[in-house]
């Protein structure tokens, strides 16, 4: 517990608050080694913290006091509940209470969505995450919609192995439409296995590490786990599986209609992509961005968007990712100024 009260580094602060731990063990969480997640508290909501006992206490102006009072209130509450406690997690909590939604941060407690062949727990770290997942399992299809490293299309595997483990379904289905920078499937070497293999790696990736090598490998073989191209589910009835189409984004219209055509009794699928990063040829509007507006509100359907703040990758993913929005939402603005322009004109 290194951080101390640093009296004159800043200028006379107008309140003062503390949050009592109650115990050594719920404190050294929260402070995390060499007190790193109350130093990157300090820097982000500027506020001057120390530890007094098994108190964290805090110096700031009002408002940074506040938020900073609420993100260490909610880490508390994870710390309770056996939760780990890390710099992304307290990255996380600062842009909840920024929002007014410190106490959301409670539903994250519990829940163990899947277990690897390891016995790694695996659970949602953002709300984000888990409300995908409450859809996943309350719908038959849902569309998960997000930048990368937000989980969309891990957390989808992770339920459907889930989903086969307990019997709700007889195998599982990955696919996704083989567009990538203009290169065509016909154009790589190999099998139609072995043609696939880059695309889908993502999802193999996931996949051996809730199953095992081995046993992925056995429910390959056995045909319980199939990987194909989107153009080789044309004409199938998919029944009693767990479908999940990845890298949505680069479908056509008709492939995506084509494709939520397929379903059958007993199946459920998940839709995944970022429509941010689009390979399709010019003029061709993406299946995705079209299923999620006509779609959205249909009963049995859900579209959950994720966005940067669901990112749960190296924090500078999250700075990378808001970083392009704003660039994004810049050229929008500027282009909306020159099409006013000349309108007047």
């Amino acid at each position: 517990m290194q951080a101390r009260k640093r009296a004159g580094e800043k200028k006379l602060a107008n309140e003062k608050r503390a949050i009592d731990f109650e115990s050594i063990e719920k404190l050294s969480k929260v402070l995390g080694a060499f007190d790193e997640n109350l130093n990157f508290l300090a820097r982000e909501l500027d506020v001057i913290p120390y530890v007094d006992g098994v108190k964290i206490c805090l110096q700031g102006e009002s408002e940074n006091v506040r938020l900073a009072a609420q993100v260490l209130s909610s880490l508390l509450t994870l710390a309770e509940n056996g939760e780990s406690v890390d710099k992304g997690r307290m990255a996380y909590c600062i842009e909840l209470a920024r929002e007014g939604r410190a106490g959301e941060i409670a539903c994250l407690c519990g829940g163990v969505i899947a277990v690897t062949s390891k016995g790694k727990q695996i659970k949602c770290k953002t709300v984000g995450q888990k409300s995908y997942v409450e859809a996943i399992k309350k719908n038959t299809v849902t569309f998960g919609v997000g930048p990368a490293g937000t989980g969309k299309t891990y957390l989808a595997v992770c339920m459907a192995v889930t989903a086969y483990k307990s019997k709700q379904v007889d195998k599982i289905i990955l696919t996704r439409p083989a567009v990538e920078a203009g290169e065509k499937l016909g154009f790589l070497p190999g099998d139609l296995h072995e043609k696939v293999d880059p695309y889908l790696r993502p999802l193999y990736d996931a996949l051996q590490e809730l199953l095992g090598l081995e046993t992925y490998a056995k429910l390959m073989e056995r045909g319980d786990i199939e990987v194909a191209p989107l153009a080789y589910m044309r004409g199938r009835t998919l029944s009693n599986a767990f479908i999940i189409l990845d890298e949505a984004q680069n479908t056509t219209k008709e492939q995506m209609k084509m494709f939520l055509t397929r379903l059958g009794e007993g199946s459920k699928a998940v839709v995944t992509g970022d429509v941010t990063q689009m390979d399709l040829p010019d003029g061709k509007q993406s299946g995705l961005i079209h299923a999620t507006k006509i779609l959205d509100g249909v009963e049995g359907i859900a579209v959950e968007r994720l966005t940067a703040k669901d990112v749960v990758r190296h924090p500078l993913v999250m700075r990378i990712i808001r970083a392009y929005e704003k660039d994004a939402e810049k050229a929008e603005g500027a282009q909306k100024q020159k099409e006013k322009t000349k309108d007047e004109r």
